[in-house]
């Protein structure tokens, strides 16, 4: 696994000019325009919003990544599951794992940007790699079902591009979840667990407070129902992946 994340790694910013720091620029620029449009083009009165825009977006960006990729993982790496004998496994395990590298060195100016806005992180932070845990517990699920459905339903991967679309727009990644009209509020907590894990992050990193242990332990038992899930749906298609790859 650790020279599959290395290798990807490599791949990706191999003829960037600059590199790995693409990581940390490019959730910075699209909080920029984030900011702009709802600072200046449609106001949105929330405090520091490229922060709470920031705190969202880097979840978002992971999910992408590791839900987009580790759909591919498997396919992409066909020739190499047909010559060589391995846990196939490894193959999205590693997408999910070489976007959570990324994820964590775009902490970094999340951090600086909570210092420029007058917020001094604190003891809450403990909780973080909780958070960050139980995204990574929710991404695995999602890649191991993407990857394998992949093999034998090519589409899926086409699918999963407007999917993740709506998915966008129905994860308050640039809003609040309290914004939403009547029931809406409720049910997305039920319905999108990306927009639990989301608002974990907003506590801790742009409202620097305690969250609610209750919220995040439920938010922990959905992932891992989404993991259970994923982790099936791969096992029964297992046996059929080199064949069909």
């Amino acid at each position: 696994i650790y020279n599959l994340v290395a290798r990807d790694l490599k791949v990706r910013y191999k003829n960037s000019v600059v590199g790995v720091f693409w990581s940390l620029l490019n959730p910075l620029g699209m909080s920029a325009i984030f900011t702009f449009v709802f600072t200046v083009l449609m106001p949105s009165g929330l405090p520091h919003y490229a922060l709470f825009v920031l705190s969202g977006l880097l979840a978002w960006n992971w999910t992408v990544g590791a839900v987009v990729g580790g759909a591919q993982s498997i396919v992409a790496h066909g020739h190499l599951i047909k010559k060589v004998y391995f846990p196939v496994e490894v193959l999205p395990i590693s997408t999910v794992l070489s976007n959570l590298v990324n994820f964590l060195l775009a902490l970094i100016p999340l951090f600086g940007l909570m210092l420029l806005s007058g917020i001094v992180p604190g003891p809450q932070l403990v909780l973080l790699p909780l958070a960050v845990l139980t995204q990574l517990i929710f991404l695995l699920g999602l890649a191991l079902a993407l990857s394998a459905l992949n093999v034998p339903f090519r589409d899926t991967a086409a699918v999963l591009d407007v999917l993740m679309l709506g998915w966008f727009f129905l994860t308050p990644v640039f809003y609040r979840v309290e914004d939403l009209a009547g029931d809406w509020s409720r049910l997305m907590y039920i319905v999108n667990p990306l927009a639990s894990i989301i608002a974990n992050y907003r506590v801790l990193l742009y409202y620097n407070s305690w969250p609610d242990p209750l919220f995040m332990l439920r938010t922990l038992t959905q992932a891992l129902v989404v993991l259970c899930a994923g982790y099936l749906v791969f096992s029964l298609l297992r046996d059929r992946l080199p064949e069909e790859v």
